[in-house]
């Protein structure tokens, strides 16, 4: 019997203690609350308790109603992700344990749906850190709608899913004012027989399927993104206009020069630079944001739409943005020659760019000048004595400009010289027109301008995460942990399949320096691909952990607190230090935001990804309707018996091409080089070939290539290849 500490009461401790006693069996509500002397609100109060930790996966039911401890009996829970393939994976798997579930255990789930799986006995030759289940409970069904087409099979009809991680057509009972071969939005009402389809109901029409221009609608309506703002948002986001002239007590920084460096079409600017010397001659970089926590009021109806939205999404043709325009690209945006409120990092700088110092303050400044990052470039790379032709450029600015650019270079060899993961992918920003179809692809440049901003960005970051830290306090930290030791191995393993010796890459200098010495290599795409998908997703979290591939030990982010609410949580915070108060958030409210914002952040990555796809999809199309065809560069990325699956450099999408396109001689499989030969021809992972395409599968996303086999011009993105760079989300 456990000891009580006061009548009636129970703790989410105490539950797990007696779990974990020695001859504990699975017990009922009743009988726990027995065990515990508990009587009316106190078996509430357990019941709950119950309930949230089942949620959390921390322990499980066994037939219907008796809770115990998943380890003990081989379960587990998790939110179940399904991949195209059918197979299942267990997500948020408590000590870091990677659950597969075969396409054939996945039984009755669905994608997001929270399950008990059954683990099975290790599998020889998989991983420690793997282990195979089977689902045997759904406790919660996901609350997310499904957008598909509406299809008829002649005595039914169903809808097919857009998102292809659902292995089953809806069947609906009625079409709702739906034609056949249109976009809708159904909710999931029953699945019980895997044998059958599950059944849903149509609550909204989107539009024929086959018009581009609904393809951002009906992704938002997947992802269940938001659009317009509550009218009581609205209402409060333009009563804020009256706080522009609450100055307070803030440092006035409205003489100094600082200036903005943004995208050319960038409405919203959150952060500014300003550079000085102080008495010693060291260099005082200040990074200038948005005090975007002097409009937005805790708990205010501002503040709890953006903690719900969590985060502004970027669609090719749409910004779905945290905050009202009112605030994002007025008040919040440091506009220049206009008086806004800041929050001020000045970190001190010694001659070889070692933070020496750090100060904050709440600050008004006005911008003196707004560069693109275009114009930031030519003034840098402009000779001194020399005039730059910049327009309206003030007679300071060049030099301090390029003292910035000096520092910020300063700053990032540091931090390569500490073994900070250094990545450079292709990348191209996708150009939407009018009609909803691709328009244009752009090679995405990340030159010094573009460093130039990101490393005085990162320094103000982990500056902030440092004070707040040292001073005792929880905040939102963004956390990147190192790969795995098992996805280590296989990184390895892969490597090697190319043709590199990596060495040990278990040692983290080891890894950066393969990273830097492929760089020049033939297969340097597919080898950082490889890297790449070896690491762990950045999160946000309220426990310390340092950020691996920015080899920083203290990293949040503070700053763009107009697009990403953990950074208006971590301004709150430092604020309260500012101004001697206590943490304003509990270390429970932050783990919950931390949560929440992770969570958010990857459904935002998501749908800008299926928006993409399907427009890439269409592009494909277009070109085999159009009879104009072109041929795209493209690497191998897997090798099988019947063919070879490749993406496309320009596009960033990958497809399969077939044994019989590839030669007209016998094509034999080498399965110990994992390699396809014809006759003097050897394609394998990371061999470069040219495409064009042959069959484009929209609904079951599938595209098929045929080899270009004699030497094609090159596309006139080949040429600016090398200057393309994948900018990595921090």
């Amino acid at each position: 019997m456990p000891k009580r500490a006061t009548p009636n009461t129970i703790t989410h401790e105490a539950i797990l203690k007696f779990f974990q006693k020695p001859g504990y069996t699975p017990m009922t509500i009743a009988e726990l609350a027995s065990a515990f002397a508990l009587r009316g609100a106190g078996i509430e109060t357990l019941a709950q308790l119950l309930h949230r930790m089942v949620m959390n996966g921390e322990i499980v039911i066994l037939r219907k109603t008796r809770y115990s401890l998943g380890a003990p009996a081989d379960l587990v829970t998790g939110r179940l992700e399904i991949k195209r393939s059918g197979d299942g994976y267990l997500t948020h798997v408590e000590g870091g344990t990677e659950v597969r579930i075969d396409r054939a255990n996945v039984g009755v789930s669905l994608p997001g749906d929270l399950v008990v799986v059954r683990l099975e006995p290790h599998r020889e030759g998989f991983p420690e850190q793997q282990r195979h289940g089977q689902v045997i409970r759904i406790l919660e069904r996901a609350k997310r709608v499904v957008v598909g087409t509406l299809k008829s099979t002649g005595r039914f009809l169903v809808v097919s899913p857009m998102d292809p991680a659902y292995q089953k057509d809806f069947y609906v009972p009625d079409a709702h004012g739906a034609n056949v071969n249109d976009r809708v939005v159904i909710q999931f009402q029953n699945w019980d027989d895997q044998h059958v389809n599950p059944e849903a109901e149509i609550i909204e029409v989107i539009g024929p399927a086959d018009n581009p221009s609904l393809d951002t609608l009906a992704v938002m309506r997947n992802y269940e993104l938001p659009e317009a703002f509550p009218i009581e948002v609205m209402q409060e986001a333009e009563t804020s206009a009256a706080r522009l002239s609450e100055h307070g007590k803030r440092l006035d920084l409205r003489e100094k020069f600082i200036f903005t460096v943004d995208p050319a079409t960038a409405k919203d600017f959150d952060d500014a630079l300003s550079l000085e010397r102080d008495e010693q001659g060291s260099r005082v970089l200040g990074v200038h944001i948005a005090d975007v926590s002097h409009f937005v009021t805790r708990a205010g109806q501002l503040d709890q739409e953006a903690v719900k939205r969590g985060n502004s999404v970027y669609l090719p043709d749409k910004v779905i943005p945290m905050l009202p325009e009112e605030l994002s690209n007025g008040l919040c945006s440091l506009k220049p020659g206009q008086d806004r409120m800041a929050f001020s990092a000045f970190m001190t700088f010694d001659a070889v760019g070692r933070m020496t110092q750090a100060r904050f303050a709440r600050s008004i400044i006005r911008s003196q000048l707004r560069l693109s990052y275009e114009q930031a470039l030519q003034v840098i790379e402009t000779p001194d004595g020399m005039r730059c032709q910049v327009p309206d450029l003030p007679s300071q600015a060049p030099a301090l400009i390029k003292d910035v650019c000096e520092l910020a270079m300063q700053l990032r060899r540091r931090r390569l010289q500490q073994d900070a993961l250094d990545i450079d992918l292709p990348e191209s920003q996708i150009i939407i027109g009018p009609d909803g179809m691709i328009q244009d692809i752009r090679p995405l440049i990340n030159d010094i301008s573009h460093q130039m901003i990101e490393e005085c960005m990162v320094a103000a970051n982990e500056a902030v995460d440092r004070e707040i830290s040292q001073h005792g306090m929880k905040l939102i930290h963004r956390l990147h942990e190192p790969p795995t030791e098992d996805k280590l191995d296989d990184l390895t393993m892969e490597l090697k399949d190319m043709g590199y010796q990596p060495g040990n890459l278990k040692q983290r200098g080891m890894l950066m320096e393969f990273v830097r010495r492929i760089r020049n290599t033939p297969l340097v795409h597919a080898a950082h691909m490889a890297v790449l998908k070896s690491m762990k997703r950045a999160v946000y979290t309220s426990k310390a952990g340092g950020h691996f591939g920015l080899a920083k030990k203290y990293y949040a982010h503070f700053t763009s607190p107009i697009r990403r609410y953990p950074d208006l949580v971590v301004h709150r915070i430092l604020a309260a230090i500012l101004e001697g108060k206590a943490n304003p958030y509990p270390a429970d409210e932050l783990e919950r935001i931390s949560l929440h914002c992770s969570e958010t952040e990857q459904t935002a990555q998501e749908a800008e990804r299926e928006l993409l796809e399907i427009k890439k999809y269409r592009f494909l199309a277009q070109q085999l309707e159009d009879h104009k065809l072109r041929v795209y560069d493209a690497v191998v990325v897997k090798v099988m018996n019947f063919g070879l699956f490749i993406e496309l450099d320009d596009l960033d999408i990958q497809g399969l091409l077939h044994v019989s396109s590839i030669s007209d001689q016998f094509v034999r499989f080498d399965p110990a080089a994992k390699a396809l030969r014809a006759g003097n021809e050897v394609f394998k992972q990371g061999t470069t070939v040219k495409v064009t395409v042959t069959r484009v599968d929209y609904e079951k996303r599938r595209i098929d290539f045929a080899l270009v086999k004699e030497a094609k011009p090159a596309p006139k993105t080949d040429a600016r290849r090398q200057d393309k760079r994948r900018r990595p989300r921090r």
